[in-house]
């Protein structure tokens, strides 16, 4: 499997690309995009240039704007459609709503269109794109409609985790659509389960193995110990 990245625009948003192996100029490898952020259409442009690849899809783990920016050109430029969970579609619409008052100025001066063809992540469900199998998992928490997709690397189990884990710590919660509630319940019920080897690809930041978090990060500690019962 392959795996390449960079760190998009002001928030350092990882932008993806997920391909079975690597193509060429004469020979492109499909691949698929995940979460290009802002300032993303040129970076990554020459990364799939570097490594032979041709876009099929965008899949969005979450419908914040540092994870979507670039969607439209992207989408655009491709001709390829876009996958979110649809509790996140209204963020691509009105992102103002959902993003609160700190970044209004920034999303009132662009230009936001949605993509022409967009498409509904449901849990549980496996898409099958470019050679790669990305199983969807819903874990509200961060926003109402933040998915991770596992699929398998080369030597073992992976997950695209969004802004639902990091290094460390977990995505905030206090923006619109965010609940503490939520992301507890997705950390116990999603992540918790994954085995220890499992390597975490997270929106943002270095990645790491839920080994790791499991035995140093203080909310999969909360997680672990909250309740089962009608409140989580």
């Amino acid at each position: 499997m392959l795996i390449r990245s960079f760190p998009a625009g002001a928030f350092g948003t990882n932008c993806y690309a997920v391909a079975p192996r690597a193509g060429s100029s004469a020979l492109k490898q499909e691949c698929v995009v995940v979460d290009p952020g802002m300032d993303a259409v040129e970076p990554l442009r020459a990364m799939l240039a570097d490594n032979g690849l041709q876009p099929v899809a965008v899949v969005l783990t979450h419908g914040h704007l540092d994870h979507t920016f670039s969607v439209v050109p992207v989408c655009s430029g491709y001709d390829i459609p876009a996958y979110l969970h649809s509790a996140d579609h209204p963020m691509l619409a009105d992102p103002v709503r959902w993003h609160g008052p700190q970044l209004a100025p920034l999303i009132g001066a662009a230009d936001l269109p949605e993509p022409d063809d967009v498409r509904v992540l449901t849990d549980g469900a496996t898409l099958s794109l470019a050679g790669v199998d990305l199983t969807v998992r819903h874990a509200p928490g961060h926003t109402q409609g933040s998915v991770v997709f596992s699929l398998d690397l080369a030597d073992s189990p992976g997950l695209l985790a969004g802004d639902v884990l990091f290094a460390g710590s977990v995505g905030r919660v206090d923006l619109p659509g965010g609940s503490w509630d939520d992301m507890l319940r997705s950390l116990r019920d999603v992540v918790l389960p994954l085995d220890d080897e499992t390597v975490v690809l997270p929106g943002h930041g270095p990645a790491t193995t839920i080994g790791r978090e499991r035995a140093t990060n203080p909310y999969l500690a909360e997680a672990a110990s909250a309740p089962k019962g009608p409140g989580l």
